[in-house]
């Protein structure tokens, strides 16, 4: 019977790793077809021809903010600097308990002014808005709210106080592009379809050289370990993973630190789920259901270029913080969004997109671990094959490098932000040890994750040790409890 499950399980892992290294090379590939198409329809006339064009739309960028004290006035500054015609800058202070909001009242001159705050969508209860004295600053609006305990519920504040038409959500550590609004809203005119969210490259600021207006001056791979592993995992997912789903119009999720979304649609769909801990797929899977619902045409399209920079995670410590969240967050979506799966209604969402994340993505944390403990019990018993193994293993490795040295090539033809070479060859070379040093944390965080789920522990916002962006001092904040 033993020899029976043995046999039985290595046939398995073997057929499961076959697919997984088909799809990978299948998204490639679709990647690269994607990228080459978008390059070929947009230049950099684009963004003359829309600067210049009187009915370009207006976005509203909206940043929900918690004890955000280090980073939040570069921030800000950085979200004012914008290249773009038409737009507004919300900032929701949920509650914040450091001096996040004290801070913005200083810097900003800001004061509480009358607005006609309608509740589209219900959050937590509303305070005040606050607006500048300063004409420098009239774009900004500030949006005081008791906490809600996600950045789901502060997002639906903002989608409330906002003005126009469509809405970039964004996170208030991140740094955008002064041509972020340009670039992104370029697909939705573009388009005879109705796009209704817009995606883009997101990589890590830190290490990056940011002036006092909040302008990325120098971009840099991060000098820490564990973010360079990050900023890798992070171009791998975007030119890779998400680029090769918009071919074909099936992007997984349009991430919660940069997400461009047609207004009327979300607030349609009943805005962000505010007891959801993964707001960003949530929220995509959200509107593809309103859509397919009422059989409305629609495109969810991501871009390759670089528009925004987050500070990751410095640390092992504050990753697994990060990872855990985003576990549970993961296994609330298939909980709450079960409906998608091998669901024709929802189209290659439901019967490819959904199905493809269930088995290789939220179980893969699950089969890896359950293989290294039949591996060890192989080992003690000396039932290895060791000549299988090492194909299988070393096939797998060196697809992996091989995929992060294609996106490393793709990242280049799109934009070469790094000024040398040889800043690129560290990525790659980081690549080389990520399979054997940071993927089995981030395995080993996922199961720790899905366990705090099922036990039902208690969970916030998550905390998050902020570096600030001033590259001579290491202070730190709790981002949220």
């Amino acid at each position: 019977m033993l020899e029976y499950l043995t046999d039985f399980f290595q046939y398995r892992i073997f057929f499961y790793v076959s697919l997984i290294v088909i799809g990978t090379i299948i998204l490639t590939v679709m990647a690269c077809i994607n990228i080459k198409n978008y390059k070929w329809k947009f230049t950099k006339k684009e963004d003359k021809l829309l600067k210049d064009s009187p009915f370009i739309p207006g976005i509203s960028v909206i940043a929900p903010a918690y004890n955000e004290e280090t980073t939040i006035i570069t921030n800000v500054n950085s979200m004012l600097t914008l290249d773009y015609p038409l737009f507004e800058v919300v900032i929701v202070n949920d509650g914040s308990k450091d001096k996040t909001l004290e801070l913005l009242i200083e810097e900003f001159d800001l004061e509480e002014t009358s607005f006609a705050y309608i509740e589209k969508i219900k959050t937590k209860p509303f305070k005040r808005i606050l607006k500048s004295r300063n004409p420098k600053y009239d774009k900004l609006t500030i949006v005081d709210k008791e906490n809600g305990g996600t950045k789901a519920d502060a997002t639906n504040a903002g989608i409330n106080a906002s003005v126009f038409p469509y809405f970039l959500c964004t996170d208030v550590d991140c740094v955008l592009s002064r041509d972020a609004l340009l670039k992104m809203i370029q697909p939705v005119l573009n388009s005879s379809v109705q796009v209704i969210a817009v995606g883009a490259t997101m990589r890590m600021a830190n290490s990056c050289e940011i002036d006092e207006d909040g302008i990325i001056t120098r971009v840099r791979p991060p000098k820490r370990i564990i973010p360079c592993f990050q900023e890798i995992e992070y171009l791998r997912s975007y030119l890779i993973s998400k680029m090769g789903w918009a071919f074909i119009n099936a992007v997984p999720n349009v991430s919660g630190g940069l997400g461009l979304f047609d207004k009327s649609v979300v607030i349609e769909a009943g805005g962000y789920d505010p007891i959801s801990h993964a707001e960003d797929m949530d929220m995509t899977l959200r509107i593809i259901a309103y859509m397919r619902d009422f059989n409305k045409k629609y495109r969810i399209v991501q871009i390759p270029v670089t528009t925004c920079w987050t500070e990751g995670p410095p640390n092992v410590s504050v990753l697994h913080k990060q990872r855990t969240r985003w576990a549970r967050g993961m296994m609330q979506i298939f909980i709450v969004h079960r409906k998608f799966l091998f669901n024709r209604k929802y189209g290659r969402t439901g019967l490819l997109l959904m199905p493809y994340i269930f088995f290789f993505e939220f179980l893969a944390p699950v089969i890896e671990t359950i293989g290294i403990i039949m591996m060890i019990y192989f080992l003690f018993t000396k039932q290895i094959n060791f000549e299988t193994v090492y194909v299988l293993l070393g096939f797998v490795y060196l697809l992996g490098i091989t995929v992060s040295a294609i996106t490393v090539i793709l990242d280049i033809s799109v934009s070469k932000l790094y000024r040398r070479f040889r800043e690129y060859g560290k990525l790659i070379f980081f690549s080389f040890f990520e399979f054997i040093g940071f993927h089995l944390l981030v395995v080993f965080f996922n199961i720790k994750g899905y366990i705090s789920f099922l036990s039902r522990q208690n969970f916030e916002w998550g905390a998050m040790k902020r570096q600030g962006f001033d590259q001579k001092r290491e202070t730190s904040v709790e981002e949220s409890k």
